[in-house]
């Protein structure tokens, strides 16, 4: 067995495969980033190497110096997690050329696999289904635009290269086509470096269900039954489960032996997945239903807890085992499924602007804890959340030996877990959970689509909410220690009688609500709007802070930073910013034709220049952050008067990039 293994990446998933190397007894070896120093991944780790600078083509992507890294610390091994180097050829080549052993398949599997088209053209060969589509490699727009009117519409369009839905794109008419094939490219080339399209049919109400597969040098390759992973966003997977609730025990054999088949057929060894796309039947429980080959992911997937909850193997020290020239421990008969597992992912987003990446640094956190919950995460308190990295923070996954339970003990957790400083999806994974078709394994890859409105609004605080961030500043106004001076007594008191003082709170997408509190915080009144003053009392223990109202008693935790209130009470986590703050914020907006950045990223491409007349809807600009592309339209029809912003220039949330005023107030200003 190795002595001291190199971890390739970063994140939640170099703190699970360092553990993994603790527990065997593996000295470990993190690299990071100028913008990941001081991260969990590097505390945890033996040893941590500096590699580069924040962009990932300069750290994360670059061979050279993690090779370089490996080279220096003695490592004999590098694992490469999920992401980044984890599927690179070129990567797995250099490894072998230093004499270092690549911790994952041999260097022709990955090339089979990693390229779809020459992958799918090997399992049909092994007699594995495919999607209908077309898959020559080197095809021009234009037969990228006759594949895809031959295939029908909607059609997808898909980078040959790479995965996790990066790239693709669903075109619906051929009016659609040049627009999405440039963005595919743009995109399949900014996250593989190859654009190379394939064109498949755009299986719509369809569910992904993938198989997890693992083999040996010695010529052993076993499944270890199947993930559910129907509920996505943007190709991007947000739930998964195993087992698959749609399956009976004959449909699982069956893809079962055809993933076993896909992987010998390109000599695979270590943990991989082969993903299969099947058409969803809301009567069926699996019979007789098609199942499509969709790829094979070389490597470890985010979501392979599951498998390990429900087989009690850790695939990350079977991944060691193998790499080491071990045998596999376990033969396909010993393997049995137990209970259920379900998985949620959580993100750096805010579901209420349509799921746009979100920044900022961890200032509070709370992490679920109990019987049949584990959480592999990377945060902590400090932890910096920028825009350069893919927004995953975390992963909770719940088991129980029934569906059902798994779900409720799932909900229950991430109603525990908060992240005070950074906006994330909990609260729309719990929504999610709950939903009906959720709860009945009613689901396929549009769920989401179609309920996301409902879904992402999760509606205006309670007035509870807004007295407890009342009551946590009136606390921390108050002296800590010693005795009061009468004549210095704190905020809101006057001779004679305590006087009222006035708050001005406000949440994302709501107006401001006024909060008065009066007395101390031992014995105080607070009135939200225009309701009547309760009794109120709040005693603080760090960021823990306990509120009476109205004889009720609950906890909270609150961390005040930067003129917002950042408070997790109830399931949910909300910030409250101070509204004496927002005046510069809310006078900047230039009117209905400002454009504004909704999500903190870096300007990629500028399509408009000042003085275009433009049309409502027309794209000025594109912002990238955290690998996903977001197209900035002009909000009405006019001129463009402002566009203070070019490629490759970084902007902040809500940062002001370009200004379109209606034509007639264009020619008052020029007259």
């Amino acid at each position: 067995m190795f002595e001291t293994v190199l971890v390739a990446n970063r994140g939640e998933i170099a703190v699970r495969v360092i553990r993994t190397l603790r527990g065997m007894g593996i000295r470990s070896v993190a690299v990071h980033s100028d913008a990941d120093a001081g991260a969990l991944h590097t505390r945890l780790a033996d040893v941590a190497v500096a590699i580069g600078p924040a962009p990932a083509a300069q750290s994360y992507l670059s061979i050279e110096r993690v090779l370089d890294a490996a080279v220096r610390t003695g490592a004999q091994a590098i694992h490469p997690g999920y992401g980044f180097l984890s599927e690179n050829v070129d990567f797995a080549r250099a490894c072998a050329d230093a004499g270092i052993v690549f911790i994952g398949p041999p260097v022709d599997a990955i090339e089979a696999m990693a390229d779809k088209i020459r992958a799918k053209q090997t399992v049909m060969a092994a007699g594995v289904p495919v999607v209908p589509g077309r898959t020559e490699p080197g095809m021009t727009d234009a037969q990228v635009t006759d594949a895809a009117v031959a295939v029908g519409f909607p059609a997808l369009l898909k980078p040959s290269a790479g995965g996790g839905g990066k790239g693709m794109r669903v075109v619906r008419s051929a009016d659609e086509l040049p627009e999405a094939i440039a963005a595919a490219r743009r995109e399949a080339r900014g996250s593989f470096g190859d654009e190379t399209l394939l064109v498949e049919r755009y299986v719509g109400n369809s569910r992904h269900i993938e198989v997890q597969v693992l083999g040996d040098a010695h010529g052993h390759v076993i499944h270890l039954g199947e993930r559910e992973c129907s509920l996505q966003r943007r190709h991007q997977k947000v739930v998964e489960e195993a087992p698959s609730p749609l399956l009976d025990t004959a449909m699982r054999a069956s893809m079962g032996r055809a993933a076993v088949e896909a992987a010998k057929a390109v000599g695979y060894t270590g943990a991989g997945t082969v993903e299969f796309i099947v058409d969803a039947d809301p009567g069926g429980r699996g019979e007789g239903m098609d199942f499509f080959f969709l790829e094979m992911n070389t490597r470890l997937q985010v979501e392979h807890p599951v498998t390990e909850a429900i087989t009690g193997l850790d695939l990350v020290e079977l991944q060691l085992r193998v790499a080491a020239g071990e045998r596999l421990p376990v033969e396909q008969s010993d393997v049995s499924l137990d209970g259920h597992a379900i998985e949620a992912r959580l993100y750096a987003e805010d579901p209420a602007r349509g799921f746009l990446p979100q920044a900022g640094t961890v200032l509070g956190l709370v992490e679920a804890a109990g019987p049949g919950i584990r959480v592999d995460s990377s945060l902590a308190v400090g932890t910096v959340v920028g825009t350069d990295y893919d927004p995953m923070l975390a992963k909770i996954v719940a088991w129980a030996p029934t569906r059902e339970t798994a779900r409720a003990r799932l909900v229950a957790a991430l109603g525990r877990t908060a992240v005070l400083g950074v906006t994330t999806n909990a609260g729309f994974l719990q929504r999610l959970l709950d939903d009906p078709d959720v709860v009945a394994g009613k689901l396929d890859t549009g769920l989401i689509e179609r309920r996301g409105e409902e879904l992402a609004l999760s509606g205006p605080p309670p007035s509870e909410v807004y007295a407890a961030a009342a009551l946590a500043l009136l606390v921390e106004s108050e002296p800590t220690g010693g005795v009061v001076d009468r004549w210095d007594v704190p905020d809101g008191w006057r001779l004679g009688e305590p006087a009222w003082t006035v708050r001005r709170l406000q949440a994302a997408g709501g107006e401001p609500v006024t909060v008065r509190v009066r007395g101390r915080s031992g014995a105080a009144q607070v009135a939200v709007g225009d309701d009547d003053p309760v009794p109120a009392s709040a005693v603080r223990d760090g960021d823990r802070l306990s509120v009476t109202l109205g004889g009720r008693t609950s906890s909270a935790v609150v961390v005040h930073s930067g003129g917002t209130v950042w408070l997790a009470a109830g399931g949910r986590v909300t910030a409250l910013r101070e509204h004496e703050r927002l005046a510069s914020a809310a006078t900047a907006t230039g009117g209905d034709g400002a454009v504004t950045s909704p999500m903190p990223g870096t300007v990629t491409v500028v399509q408009a220049c000042v003085g275009d007349e433009v049309a409502a809807g027309t794209p000025l600009l594109v912002v990238e952050a955290m690998k996903m592309e977001h197209v900035l339209t002009a909000p009405i029809a006019g001129t463009v008067t402002e566009l203070g912003v070019t490629a490759g220039q970084t902007v902040a949330l809500d940062e002001r990039v370009a200004l379109v005023i209606p034509a007639a107030a264009a020619d008052e200003q020029e007259n």
